[in-house]
């Protein structure tokens, strides 16, 4: 029966690892999920029915009610909420590790109670499955807390809070050591205070940097995983090993998710964590310079549309709020079949978490063909006719190249500016999430029309139809 076992976890080790690789693109990414949920299904087949003698009808019951609630959030959130339940599921990713890792710990106290003497691998690898779940657990509800506005976007900065950090840090390596010892007692303090540590990293992160904020903490819940597979490895070789394989793929593809992240904002993994990008900006810096907008009504700007034959489309955050997918796509298709060109530019860090965009632009059936990323778009913007920008703020601000100052000083961006015409839309003149005022607002050939993206854009296909 083992031989049996273990086949079936090298079919779900290479359904995760075949998964992963079809997620590379758009059009596979959908299929890859799907192979990787079929080869989590053969592994906890695997697990209950053949690997151990746990009571099938409690795990069904536990399935059934998981995949109830799992399909009613799949069904009930909206796209402007995905980066919060993307968020939620690291948290609870995390914390079922921690708990898997804590049942084993309990069982090996009472082995010890029974004269047994653990190994040192084994509460290493308890602590560290504990600490990384539990610290991705607090962590993501801190996140989700940010995104829903729950907790301050700006970040929560104290003076030394990077020594209380490392003080809390040593204090759980030396806790640790006393586990053999004290057995209960210091592994709830480690528990604790691995909770703690989660909630202090992630509330001085602004809400600029909550993207690379999710995937650091998808790596996290996928290190949680494999330290928890090393655990049950004393026990179930084959069970551990599936969970090693599966912890190790998440945590490396989002660490690569992550750094791809940083890449995309020019600033380094350790700047995002400890440089509270999204605070106050400082009185009289060149960001806070008044800017003179011209604002136009969707009659001039359809006007424009169709002297234009080259479109280039920015989808921001604000699309997103105001679900204006569909009418997007509506007003491309019209300026199509009227000869124009029309292609999407979709900045890395775009929206609010890792591929937003491209999902959002994805469900209203937009062709993969017409999304562009940064380095491929921004030469097109030199012979760009018009670029309409719908809620798009940081990524398309000039000051990332010329004002020292900025926060954002150096992230690439979106050229719009190099276009003939900018055309903004945004429902009020309110900050990004970098919390900085965008020059470009101001710039002689940007032009604002304001109010709801979805509203705007059902009102300019209308003008489109009249001339």
């Amino acid at each position: 029966m083992n031989y049996i076992v273990d086949i079936l976890y090298l079919v779900s080790a290479v359904c995760f690892i075949y998964g992963i690789k079809m997620l590379s693109h758009p059009k596979s990414a959908r299929n890859g999920n799907l192979v990787a949920s079929v080869g989590m299904l053969i592994a906890v087949v695997a697990t209950v029915w053949l690997g151990t003698d746990l009571d099938p009808t409690m795990i069904v019951v536990a399935m059934i009610v998981g995949s109830l609630i799992g399909g009613f959030f799949a069904v009930k959130v909206e796209m402007t909420q995905m980066p919060q339940l993307v968020a939620i599921f690291n948290g609870f990713g995390g914390a079922a590790s921690a708990l898997v890792a804590s049942s084993e710990f309990f069982k090996g106290q009472a082995q010890m109670a029974a004269g047994a003497e653990p190994s040192i691998f084994f509460i290493v690898s308890i602590v560290l499955s504990v600490l990384v779940g539990t610290l991705t657990f607090t962590g993501s509800f801190i996140a989700f807390g940010k995104l829903q506005g729950l907790v301050t976007t700006k970040p929560v900065t104290f003076p030394a809070q990077q020594i209380v950090n490392a003080v809390i840090a040593i204090l759980i390596v030396a806790v640790s050591f006393t586990i053999p010892e004290r057995g209960y007692s210091s592994f709830y303090v480690v528990v604790a205070l691995a909770g703690l540590l989660g909630i202090l990293l992630v509330i001085p992160i602004g809400g600029a940097d909550m993207p690379v904020v999710i995937s650091l903490l998808n790596s996290y819940s996928g290190v949680a995983a494999a330290m928890t597979g090393f655990v049950l490895f004393q026990t179930n070789p084959s069970a551990g090993n599936a969970l090693i394989i599966c912890g190790s793929l998440v945590g490396a593809s989002g660490m690569i998710l992550t750094q791809i992240m940083c890449k995309g904002m020019n600033r380094s993994l350790a700047n995002v964590i400890f440089g509270a990008v999204g605070g106050d900006v400082a009185a009289g810096s060149a960001s806070e310079k008044q800017v003179n907008i011209k604002s136009y009504s969707t009659e001039e700007a359809a006007m424009i549309f169709d002297a234009a034959e080259k479109i280039i489309v920015v989808p921001g955050y604000g699309l997103a709020v105001a679900q204006a997918q569909h009418a997007v796509r509506e007003v491309a298709e019209f300026l199509e079949q009227k000869g124009k060109t029309v292609l999407y530019a979709i900045h890395p860090v775009a929206g609010r978490m890792p591929g937003h965009m491209n999902v959002l632009l994805a469900e209203a059936n937009i062709s993969y063909d017409q999304l562009k990323d940064l380095d491929e778009i921004n030469p097109e913007f030199e012979d760009c006719d018009v670029a309409l920008v719908l809620g798009a703020n940081d990524v398309v601000n000039p000051a990332a190249r010329s004002d020292q100052s900025s926060p954002i000083y150096g992230m690439p961006i979106l050229n719009v500016d190099k276009s003939r015409t900018v055309m903004i839309n945004k429902r009020t003149m309110n900050a990004g999430f970098a919390g900085i005022q965008n020059e470009l607002f101001g710039y002689d050939n940007s032009i604002m029309i304001f109010g709801d993206a979805k509203d705007m854009l059902t009102q300019l296909l209308s003008d489109l139809k009249e001339l």
